[in-house]
């Protein structure tokens, strides 16, 4: 039993969680600037983070249904693909349907718990916020076929996510929280786009419509990765325009030597899927190396990989900003 729930910890995609702890974790330094309840902060953290295992263990689920209905669809070539994470420990057996169904029952059923003591505790909105997100994960795999998984996303990493623990710590909403999202919203779209440029062949062929396949090829995709990441860095400049925080959030520039390695990185795979990029001392971390090259996957996995600490440095050199700012 131990050994299974480590392995759905593994296939709840644990490696994203760190999108939704950093993304947390600006709203809970602006939150706890403008003396926001630290405890409730520190319990919509771990709700968030639930939820978002919960989603990503019910998104296989449903896309597992979607595939073995295909006609023609075989386990064996579906399990050749080395770099296709998604789905692979139902594919393959590892895990049946009912431990998924029971290990997603379980993130909710506790995030439930939680959004309930906030509804008791902080009033009406809770509810609303909690109903919207609600929505957007049980329509995620279905909203994921037909070009709108970015959308979903931002909802939930912007006004959702940065509106809900903000009203839950100050039992307030104010328009400024939701200015405070864009740049780390984008920031998270920016890490789901790279998953789908790089799954552009495998979407099109499980009837998956997103933004990257809708061009006629990987390399014409990246021009939306680059509006992106530019519309990320720039939205930093609203902070200031705003009045939420003061140029020290500018640190989160120092960044773009990271964002113009990845956007190569990205062009190198859309020319060979097969190209691996060379260790950089600030790709780090990047954890289960060793066993990721033992199956061959690294080309995919070293890319998020890159990605996801885009994320985790530009969020941190942001919250420290946001602190050097008030202090």
């Amino acid at each position: 039993m131990v050994n299974k729930f480590w392995t759905i910890l593994e296939c709840s995609r644990v490696f994203s969680l760190p999108m939704t702890i950093l993304s947390w974790l600006v709203v809970f330094t602006f939150a706890v600037i403008d003396s926001g309840n630290l405890q409730y902060g520190l319990l919509a953290f771990l709700g968030v983070c639930l939820v978002h295992l919960g989603t990503n263990i019910l998104d296989d689920f449903f896309d597992y249904k979607s595939l073995i209905k295909q006609v023609g669809f075989s386990k064996r070539e579906y399990l050749k693909n080395t770099q296709k994470t998604k789905c692979r420990y139902l594919v393959s057996g590892i895990l049946k349907e009912k431990d998924v169904l029971i290990m997603a029952a379980i993130y909710f059923g506790i995030a439930a718990l939680i959004g309930l003591f906030f509804f008791i505790k902080c009033g009406k909105p809770v509810l609303y916020f909690a109903l919207s997100a609600s929505a957007i994960v049980l329509l995620y795999s279905f909203m994921s076929k037909i070009r709108l998984s970015e959308v979903a996303v931002s909802l939930t990493y912007g006004p959702l996510l940065f509106g809900g623990v903000y009203f839950v710590m100050t039992k307030t909403i104010v328009p400024e929280v939701f200015v405070l999202s864009l740049p780390t919203m984008l920031m998270t779209v920016v890490l789901l786009y790279i998953h789908t440029v790089m799954d552009y062949e495998f979407d099109l062929n499980e009837g998956h419509k997103t933004i990257a396949n809708s061009f006629d090829s990987q390399l014409d995709s990246l021009i939306v990765l680059k509006i992106f990441l530019i519309l990320a860095y720039a939205s930093v400049i609203l902070l200031c325009v705003f009045d939420i925080a003061d140029w020290q959030v500018f640190l989160s520039w120092l960044t773009i030597p990271l964002a113009t390695d990845l956007f190569k990185s990205m062009t190198d795979y859309s020319i060979d899927s097969y190209s691996v990029p060379i260790h950089k001392w600030y790709h780090y971390p990047m954890e289960n190396m060793k066993r990721i090259e033992k199956i061959g996957a690294e080309s995919f996995m070293i890319r998020m990989y890159q990605s996801r600490n885009l994320m985790i440095y530009f969020s941190l050199f942001l919250v420290i900003g946001l602190v050097l700012a008030n202090m």
